[in-house]
């Protein structure tokens, strides 16, 4: 006698050699119209995604800022240090983590994540009060940061600590997340793990109360790295390794 597993698994195979050939380039050509159709930004100018991603992050209670290349190190120096902010998590083996590590004042301690959750997750949760990261790309229609967690940053960085304060260069502003998956090429290296920010975290879960930092950060900042500044000869992608 078949077990219920058997059974379940044996449908599964029949139907799937009964299911039709997939045409992949069809289906993407109309995917591709139907996102031309409506999708916003279309005809955007550089300037109007900036403004875009900024408004959709402000409506979403996130604190944003711009600041040229030249600029943004002292000034997220500056706002972590008049906000009380003793202990910061950050990558030093990023360039921006460690351009931000020896701008800090002594009052803030930078921290890597350089061992196991389970070794320190009370030191973390207790007295970490803020993480840095350095998004991907960001996305202007839903102001949304598109962040890849990795050895240095783990999701953590930016989920533990209440304040999360990110960096997006304003050249990898896609206008939407399908110009974003198309133009980075997901499909063909699909990141293991990336984490799409939309705001604090937040949750009206509980009789229908909007609530900030249930699941996450209760604050969120944003600096927008724009173009202007730039000392450097070498393209955006190379300025970031």
């Amino acid at each position: 006698m078949l077990t219920s597993r058997e059974r379940i698994l044996g449908k599964l195979r029949a139907a799937g050699a009964r299911a039709p050939t997939l045409d992949t380039a069809s289906m993407d050509h109309r995917i591709d119209l139907h996102y031309a159709t409506w999708r916003p930004l279309a005809e955007a100018t550089h300037e109007q995604r900036i403004d875009a991603f900024e408004r959709a992050l402000i409506a979403a209670h996130a604190e944003v800022w711009r600041a040229s290349a030249a600029t943004w190190v002292a000034e997220m120096a500056r706002r972590i240090a008049d906000a009380g902010v003793s202990r910061l998590l950050l990558d030093t083996q990023r360039a921006e983590g460690a351009a931000l590590a020896a701008a800090l004042p002594d009052t803030v301690e930078p921290l890597p994540f350089a061992q196991p959750i389970e070794t320190w997750k009370r030191e973390l949760f207790d007295t970490v009060e803020a993480g840095f990261t350095v998004a991907r790309s960001g996305i202007a229609a839903t102001g949304t940061l598109v962040i890849e967690p990795d050895r240095g940053s783990p999701r953590t960085m930016s989920l533990a600590p209440p304040l999360h304060i990110a960096l997006v260069h304003a050249d990898t502003l896609h206008r939407d997340l399908h110009e974003a998956a198309r133009a980075e090429r997901w499909r063909e290296g699909m990141p293991t793990n990336l984490a799409l920010v939309s705001g604090p975290s937040k949750t009206s879960d509980i009789q229908q109360t909007l609530a900030y930092g249930a699941h996450g950060p209760r604050r969120l900042w944003v600096v927008i790295v724009t173009d202007e500044g730039k000392t450097s000869t070498a393209t955006p992608t190379e300025q970031r390794r």
